[in-house]
């Protein structure tokens, strides 16, 4: 075999690894974060992320609902939940986790279906939705929040909510996605209720957003949208993180001003970059225990 053939042999089973095996390989990460009052028990918060639940993905929807086995004290939504106009298989998917008490929002994705686009943009340039916002959404939005909601979630996209989850009492100040220019970032917003854990949630980790929730006092964050790079360099890392964060942290847990954020690599892809390398789909459990004295 010449070398020409064997680049382009290696090139396909490339290819067809990170189109039919890695987005299969289903991981858990695992995190630990002190940061509860002394004398509390720990707590068990469940971060999932980028679904982007399709058409004949069954697969992706047995992981999810799986993950009550995990038996989590919290699930933390961070959005991105439809691969189209897919509603009975989001609600199907998350069925068993939506008994867990939950907060959660909303991502682009859950506002406006995939359009077809050339999967090499991904690595090339950082996509916006500029020419989406005078568009009407084209996705079931309201009837996705309604369901979450009856099922006693939280919706956070500009608003606030507390919780007391094993004793432990949790605030919570959510923004809209950067993305999209969504976030609400004034004097007043975000802002959290007096409790033990003060916890942000939004999609995308822009900086202007991971600087509100820092001026506002939160100890811990939660964004997806990054897809942990999509494709990853072994040994080098995320070439793009599709916003303003530094490429090295495209996904994990990381220090941030004076807070803790955890960025999830999340479990999907757009169905016009069907692709996942070195970056398995995961969600993380992350155990909030007692803070050093």
């Amino acid at each position: 075999m010449g070398a020409l053939a064997a680049v382009g042999a290696a090139g396909a089973a490339g290819l067809a690894y990170s189109a039919l095996v890695e987005p299969r390989l289903f991981r858990v990460r695992r995190e630990r974060l002190a940061l509860l009052p002394p004398g509390s028990d720990p707590l068990r918060i469940l971060h999932v992320s980028d679904l982007h639940l399709a058409l004949g993905q069954e697969f992706r929807s047995r992981f999810v609902r799986s993950l009550v086995d995990l038996q989590p004290d919290l699930v933390i939504n961070t959005g991105d939940n439809f691969g189209g106009d897919t509603l009975p298989l989001v609600l199907d998917a998350f069925d068993p986790l939506l008994d867990v008490p939950g907060v959660f929002v909303f991502g682009s994705n859950d506002v406006w279906g995939p359009t077809r686009k050339n999967p090499a943009r991904y690595l090339t340039r950082r996509t916006t939705y500029a020419e989406h916002r005078e568009k009407d959404p084209t996705l079931p939005t309201g009837e996705l929040r309604e369901a979450f909601e009856a099922r006693g979630w939280a919706y956070l996209d500009n608003r606030t909510s507390t919780l007391t989850v094993k004793g432990t009492s949790l605030a919570f100040a959510g923004l809209g996605d950067a993305h999209m220019d969504a976030d609400r970032i004034t004097d007043a917003n975000p802002a959290f209720a007096d409790a033990d854990v003060r916890i942000g949630v939004t999609h995308a980790p822009y900086s202007r957003t991971l600087e509100a929730f820092d001026r506002a006092g939160a100890q811990l964050v939660l964004a997806g949208h990054t897809h942990g790079g999509q494709i990853r360099v072994p040994f080098w890392g995320a070439p793009v993180t599709n916003c303003d964060m530094d490429r090295t942290r495209a996904r994990g847990l990381f220090p941030y001003r004076r807070m803790r954020v955890h960025v999830s690599a999340g479990l999907g892809y757009s169905p016009y970059s069907p692709v996942r390398f070195a970056c398995p789909p995961e969600v993380t459990l992350l155990t909030l225990v007692e803070a050093d004295r």
